[in-house]
Protein backbone atom coordinates (compact mmCIF):
# COMPACT_ATOMS: atom_id res chain seq x y z
CA UNK A 1 0.00 0.00 0.00
CA UNK A 2 1.07 3.70 -0.66
CA UNK A 3 2.21 5.91 2.13
CA UNK A 4 -0.24 6.92 3.93
CA UNK A 5 0.89 10.28 4.46
CA UNK A 6 0.73 10.42 0.38
CA UNK A 7 -2.55 8.79 0.18
CA UNK A 8 -3.97 11.40 2.45
CA UNK A 9 -1.97 14.71 0.75
CA UNK A 10 -0.12 15.47 3.63
CA UNK A 11 3.35 16.09 5.18
CA UNK A 12 4.43 13.55 7.98
CA UNK A 13 4.61 16.63 10.16
CA UNK A 14 0.59 17.30 9.78
CA UNK A 15 -1.14 17.78 13.00
CA UNK A 16 -4.48 15.88 13.49
CA UNK A 17 -6.82 18.71 12.01
CA UNK A 18 -4.63 18.53 8.92
CA UNK A 19 -5.31 15.08 8.73
CA UNK A 20 -8.38 14.80 9.79
CA UNK A 21 -9.45 18.07 6.95
CA UNK A 22 -7.68 15.99 4.38
CA UNK A 23 -9.38 12.97 5.27
CA UNK A 24 -12.68 14.77 5.34
CA UNK A 25 -12.29 16.57 1.97
CA UNK A 26 -10.70 13.08 -0.04
CA UNK A 27 -13.90 11.25 1.79
CA UNK A 28 -16.35 13.69 0.11
CA UNK A 29 -14.92 13.06 -3.16
CA UNK A 30 -14.37 9.70 -3.52
CA UNK A 31 -17.53 7.80 -1.02
CA UNK A 32 -19.24 5.13 -3.10
CA UNK A 33 -22.62 7.27 -3.10
CA UNK A 34 -20.50 10.69 -4.82
CA UNK A 35 -19.30 8.36 -7.30
CA UNK A 36 -21.32 5.15 -7.85
CA UNK A 37 -20.24 2.47 -9.62
CA UNK A 38 -16.55 3.93 -9.67
CA UNK A 39 -14.87 1.08 -8.66
CA UNK A 40 -11.01 3.00 -8.60
CA UNK A 41 -12.82 5.51 -6.49
CA UNK A 42 -14.16 2.83 -3.90
CA UNK A 43 -10.59 1.52 -3.60
CA UNK A 44 -9.12 4.50 -3.32
CA UNK A 45 -11.70 5.42 -0.57
CA UNK A 46 -11.19 2.25 1.31
CA UNK A 47 -7.22 2.71 0.96
CA UNK A 48 -7.64 6.63 2.34
CA UNK A 49 -10.06 5.72 5.21
CA UNK A 50 -7.25 2.71 5.82
CA UNK A 51 -4.72 4.88 6.25
CA UNK A 52 -7.17 7.64 8.04
CA UNK A 53 -7.75 5.21 10.39
CA UNK A 54 -4.02 4.43 11.24
CA UNK A 55 -3.09 8.26 11.43
CA UNK A 56 -5.63 9.25 13.71
CA UNK A 57 -4.57 7.18 16.57
CA UNK A 58 -0.94 8.38 18.17
CA UNK A 59 -0.03 5.37 19.37
CA UNK A 60 -0.86 3.64 15.97
CA UNK A 61 0.72 6.45 14.11
CA UNK A 62 4.14 6.36 16.20
CA UNK A 63 4.49 2.78 15.43
CA UNK A 64 3.59 3.09 11.53
CA UNK A 65 6.21 6.28 11.77
CA UNK A 66 9.06 3.84 13.24
CA UNK A 67 7.88 0.50 11.48
CA UNK A 68 6.22 1.53 8.35
CA UNK A 69 3.51 -0.32 7.10
CA UNK A 70 4.43 -3.61 9.10
CA UNK A 71 3.89 -1.11 12.44
CA UNK A 72 0.41 -1.22 11.35
CA UNK A 73 -0.82 -3.67 13.62
CA UNK A 74 -4.77 -4.50 13.97
CA UNK A 75 -6.16 -1.79 16.07
CA UNK A 76 -9.55 -3.41 15.51
CA UNK A 77 -9.00 -4.73 11.80
CA UNK A 78 -7.29 -3.40 8.63
CA UNK A 79 -8.77 -2.24 4.73
CA UNK A 80 -12.30 -0.86 3.96
CA UNK A 81 -14.02 -1.96 6.62
CA UNK A 82 -11.84 -0.52 9.94
CA UNK A 83 -12.77 3.02 9.44
CA UNK A 84 -14.54 4.94 12.03
CA UNK A 85 -18.21 5.51 10.83
CA UNK A 86 -18.59 8.79 13.13
CA UNK A 87 -15.86 10.32 10.65
CA UNK A 88 -16.86 9.80 7.99
CA UNK A 89 -20.32 10.73 9.02
CA UNK A 90 -18.21 14.21 10.04
CA UNK A 91 -16.97 13.97 6.28
CA UNK A 92 -20.22 14.52 5.04
CA UNK A 93 -22.25 16.19 7.65
CA UNK A 94 -19.18 18.43 9.00
CA UNK A 95 -19.34 16.64 12.42
CA UNK A 96 -22.26 14.24 12.37
CA UNK A 97 -25.70 13.93 12.78
CA UNK A 98 -26.86 17.37 13.80
CA UNK A 99 -23.86 19.16 13.34
CA UNK A 100 -21.96 17.15 16.21
CA UNK A 101 -24.87 15.71 18.02
CA UNK A 102 -28.47 16.71 19.38
CA UNK A 103 -27.23 17.14 22.50
CA UNK A 104 -28.77 19.83 24.91
CA UNK A 105 -32.05 21.07 26.16
CA UNK A 106 -34.93 20.53 23.23
CA UNK A 107 -35.91 24.36 21.97
CA UNK A 108 -39.07 26.03 23.40
CA UNK A 109 -42.25 25.71 21.15
CA UNK A 110 -43.33 28.99 19.18
CA UNK A 111 -46.93 30.89 20.04
CA UNK A 112 -48.98 33.53 18.68
CA UNK A 113 -51.54 35.62 20.36
CA UNK A 114 -53.77 38.55 18.46
CA UNK A 115 -53.33 42.28 19.20
CA UNK A 116 -56.54 44.24 18.40
CA UNK A 117 -55.87 47.91 17.38
CA UNK A 118 -57.71 51.17 16.28
CA UNK A 119 -56.69 52.26 13.25
CA UNK A 120 -54.69 55.36 13.99
CA UNK A 121 -52.76 52.50 16.69
CA UNK A 122 -52.31 50.98 13.63
CA UNK A 123 -51.24 53.86 10.94
CA UNK A 124 -48.74 55.71 13.84
CA UNK A 125 -47.48 52.68 15.31
CA UNK A 126 -47.34 52.25 19.28
CA UNK A 127 -45.53 50.54 21.92
CA UNK A 128 -48.44 47.92 24.24
CA UNK A 129 -48.47 44.77 25.87
CA UNK A 130 -49.96 41.56 25.78
CA UNK A 131 -51.00 39.69 28.52
CA UNK A 132 -50.59 35.70 28.40
CA UNK A 133 -50.40 32.91 30.02
CA UNK A 134 -47.44 30.76 28.65
CA UNK A 135 -44.76 28.22 30.10
CA UNK A 136 -42.29 30.07 31.75
CA UNK A 137 -38.85 29.07 33.90
CA UNK A 138 -39.41 27.39 36.59
CA UNK A 139 -38.56 30.23 39.91
CA UNK A 140 -37.61 27.24 42.67
CA UNK A 141 -34.98 25.54 40.17
CA UNK A 142 -34.66 28.86 37.43
CA UNK A 143 -35.38 26.22 34.73
CA UNK A 144 -32.92 23.80 35.17
CA UNK A 145 -35.12 20.89 36.22
CA UNK A 146 -33.55 19.77 39.50
CA UNK A 147 -33.44 20.68 43.12
CA UNK A 148 -31.06 23.87 43.80
CA UNK A 149 -27.63 23.10 44.14
CA UNK A 150 -27.71 19.85 41.91
CA UNK A 151 -26.79 19.69 38.85
CA UNK A 152 -27.97 17.92 35.73
CA UNK A 153 -25.34 14.74 34.79
CA UNK A 154 -23.93 13.28 31.23
CA UNK A 155 -26.21 10.67 30.21
CA UNK A 156 -24.03 7.17 30.31
CA UNK A 157 -26.42 5.74 27.27
CA UNK A 158 -25.64 8.26 24.61
CA UNK A 159 -22.48 10.15 26.34
CA UNK A 160 -24.07 13.47 26.50
CA UNK A 161 -24.97 13.39 22.62
CA UNK A 162 -28.63 12.46 22.74
CA UNK A 163 -28.54 10.24 20.62
CA UNK A 164 -27.73 6.50 20.06
CA UNK A 165 -25.97 5.20 16.63
CA UNK A 166 -25.99 1.50 15.56
CA UNK A 167 -24.21 -0.10 12.79
CA UNK A 168 -25.36 -2.89 11.53
CA UNK A 169 -24.65 -4.91 8.20
CA UNK A 170 -26.45 -5.05 4.82
CA UNK A 171 -25.86 -5.82 1.27
CA UNK A 172 -25.13 -2.55 0.51
CA UNK A 173 -22.17 -2.80 3.49
CA UNK A 174 -22.60 -1.09 6.64
CA UNK A 175 -24.38 1.37 7.78
CA UNK A 176 -24.81 3.72 10.57
CA UNK A 177 -28.57 4.72 12.17
CA UNK A 178 -28.90 7.21 14.42
CA UNK A 179 -31.90 8.00 16.99
CA UNK A 180 -32.60 10.26 19.90
CA UNK A 181 -31.48 8.67 22.89
CA UNK A 182 -34.30 7.03 25.01
CA UNK A 183 -33.01 7.59 28.57
CA UNK A 184 -32.35 11.52 28.26
CA UNK A 185 -35.33 12.15 25.56
CA UNK A 186 -32.24 13.63 23.61
CA UNK A 187 -30.59 16.24 25.43
CA UNK A 188 -27.48 14.66 26.56
CA UNK A 189 -28.18 14.79 29.97
CA UNK A 190 -29.91 13.32 32.71
CA UNK A 191 -31.58 15.03 36.33
CA UNK A 192 -30.74 12.79 39.02
CA UNK A 193 -32.30 15.23 42.14
CA UNK A 194 -35.66 16.60 39.97
CA UNK A 195 -36.71 19.46 41.61
CA UNK A 196 -39.85 19.52 43.39
CA UNK A 197 -41.94 21.87 41.87
CA UNK A 198 -41.48 21.33 38.35
CA UNK A 199 -41.06 18.12 38.88
CA UNK A 200 -37.40 18.11 36.64
CA UNK A 201 -39.62 20.02 33.87
CA UNK A 202 -38.02 23.94 34.34
CA UNK A 203 -41.45 25.24 33.89
CA UNK A 204 -44.05 26.34 35.35
CA UNK A 205 -47.81 27.63 33.77
CA UNK A 206 -47.51 31.87 34.37
CA UNK A 207 -49.05 35.12 33.25
CA UNK A 208 -46.65 37.10 31.60
CA UNK A 209 -46.56 40.84 30.28
CA UNK A 210 -44.82 40.74 26.83
CA UNK A 211 -43.96 44.26 25.89
CA UNK A 212 -44.11 44.70 22.30
CA UNK A 213 -43.83 47.59 19.55
CA UNK A 214 -45.98 48.11 16.53
CA UNK A 215 -44.02 49.67 13.23
CA UNK A 216 -45.98 52.72 12.23
CA UNK A 217 -47.87 51.70 8.89
CA UNK A 218 -48.98 47.84 9.94
CA UNK A 219 -51.94 46.73 8.25
CA UNK A 220 -54.77 44.09 9.40
CA UNK A 221 -53.59 40.09 9.31
CA UNK A 222 -49.65 41.39 9.25
CA UNK A 223 -47.58 39.41 11.82
CA UNK A 224 -44.82 40.55 14.62
CA UNK A 225 -41.93 37.94 15.38
CA UNK A 226 -40.79 38.44 18.95
CA UNK A 227 -37.65 36.20 19.33
CA UNK A 228 -37.18 34.43 21.94
CA UNK A 229 -40.41 35.96 24.14
CA UNK A 230 -42.26 32.78 23.62
CA UNK A 231 -42.94 29.74 25.58
CA UNK A 232 -39.80 28.21 27.87
CA UNK A 233 -38.02 25.25 27.17
CA UNK A 234 -37.73 22.00 29.14
CA UNK A 235 -34.73 22.40 31.49
CA UNK A 236 -33.07 25.63 30.25
CA UNK A 237 -33.34 25.32 26.64
CA UNK A 238 -33.79 28.47 24.33
CA UNK A 239 -37.41 29.90 24.89
CA UNK A 240 -39.77 29.27 21.81
CA UNK A 241 -40.55 32.67 19.28
CA UNK A 242 -43.82 34.99 20.12
CA UNK A 243 -45.61 36.02 16.86
CA UNK A 244 -48.64 38.76 17.36
CA UNK A 245 -51.52 38.46 14.50
CA UNK A 246 -52.49 42.30 14.11
CA UNK A 247 -55.90 42.87 13.67
CA UNK A 248 -57.39 46.35 12.85
CA UNK A 249 -61.16 47.30 14.00
CA UNK A 250 -62.63 48.84 10.83
CA UNK A 251 -62.82 53.10 11.53
CA UNK A 252 -66.16 54.85 11.12
CA UNK A 253 -65.51 57.27 8.10
CA UNK A 254 -62.14 55.57 6.82
CA UNK A 255 -61.68 53.05 4.82
CA UNK A 256 -57.88 51.77 4.21
CA UNK A 257 -56.64 50.75 0.84
CA UNK A 258 -52.64 50.36 0.99
CA UNK A 259 -51.19 53.26 2.25
CA UNK A 260 -54.07 55.45 0.71
CA UNK A 261 -57.20 56.20 2.81
CA UNK A 262 -60.93 56.37 1.14
CA UNK A 263 -63.60 58.24 2.54
CA UNK A 264 -67.07 58.61 0.41
CA UNK A 265 -69.11 61.01 1.56
CA UNK A 266 -72.98 61.93 0.26
CA UNK A 267 -73.86 65.50 -0.48
CA UNK A 268 -77.20 67.31 -1.60
CA UNK A 269 -77.47 68.07 -5.20
CA UNK A 270 -77.43 71.44 -4.33
CA UNK A 271 -74.18 71.24 -2.24
CA UNK A 272 -72.70 69.50 -5.98
CA UNK A 273 -73.96 72.31 -7.86
CA UNK A 274 -73.67 75.62 -5.58
CA UNK A 275 -70.46 74.40 -3.87
CA UNK A 276 -70.41 73.75 0.10
CA UNK A 277 -68.32 72.96 2.95
CA UNK A 278 -67.86 70.35 5.29
CA UNK A 279 -65.89 68.90 8.10
CA UNK A 280 -63.96 65.61 8.03
CA UNK A 281 -62.47 63.44 10.57
CA UNK A 282 -58.84 62.34 9.66
CA UNK A 283 -56.12 60.66 11.16
CA UNK A 284 -54.26 63.57 12.20
CA UNK A 285 -57.50 65.22 13.48
CA UNK A 286 -60.63 67.34 11.97
CA UNK A 287 -60.10 69.09 8.45
CA UNK A 288 -62.41 71.19 6.60
CA UNK A 289 -63.51 70.35 3.04
CA UNK A 290 -64.34 72.57 0.15
CA UNK A 291 -66.50 71.35 -2.72
CA UNK A 292 -66.23 73.60 -5.35
CA UNK A 293 -69.15 74.60 -7.58
CA UNK A 294 -70.82 71.96 -10.44
CA UNK A 295 -68.44 69.05 -8.86
CA UNK A 296 -69.69 65.64 -10.26
CA UNK A 297 -70.67 62.64 -8.49
CA UNK A 298 -67.75 60.51 -8.27
CA UNK A 299 -65.58 63.39 -8.39
CA UNK A 300 -62.31 62.84 -5.73
CA UNK A 301 -60.96 65.00 -4.25
CA UNK A 302 -56.82 64.00 -2.86
CA UNK A 303 -55.19 65.78 0.48
CA UNK A 304 -52.24 64.38 -0.33
CA UNK A 305 -49.77 63.08 2.66
CA UNK A 306 -52.89 62.52 5.29
CA UNK A 307 -53.13 58.73 4.17
CA UNK A 308 -51.09 56.00 6.46
CA UNK A 309 -47.55 55.58 7.07
CA UNK A 310 -45.26 53.44 4.69
CA UNK A 311 -44.39 50.64 7.00
CA UNK A 312 -40.58 50.28 7.48
CA UNK A 313 -40.20 53.10 5.33
CA UNK A 314 -40.69 57.05 4.32
CA UNK A 315 -43.72 59.00 3.45
CA UNK A 316 -47.42 58.89 3.60
CA UNK A 317 -50.05 57.76 1.54
CA UNK A 318 -53.15 60.06 0.57
CA UNK A 319 -56.84 60.30 1.87
CA UNK A 320 -58.72 60.23 -0.83
CA UNK A 321 -62.42 61.93 -0.54
CA UNK A 322 -64.89 60.70 -3.01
Amino acid sequence: MADFYDLLGVTSSANDDDIKRAYRKLARELHPDAKPGDAAAEERFKEVSAAYEVLRDPERRRRYDTFGDEGRGNGGGQGGDAFGFGDIFDAFFSGGFGGGGRGGPPRGQDAETTLQLDLAEAAFGLTTTVDLQIPGPCDRCEGSGGEPGTHPEECTDCGGSGEVRQVRKSILGQLVTAAPCIRCQGTGRVIPNPCTQCHGDGRMRTRQEIEVEVPAGIDDGQRLRLPGRGPAAPRGGHAGDLYVLVRVRPHATLERHGVDLVHRRTIAMTQAALGASFELVTLDGPETITVEPGTQPGHVLRLRGRGVPVLNGRGRGDLLVE
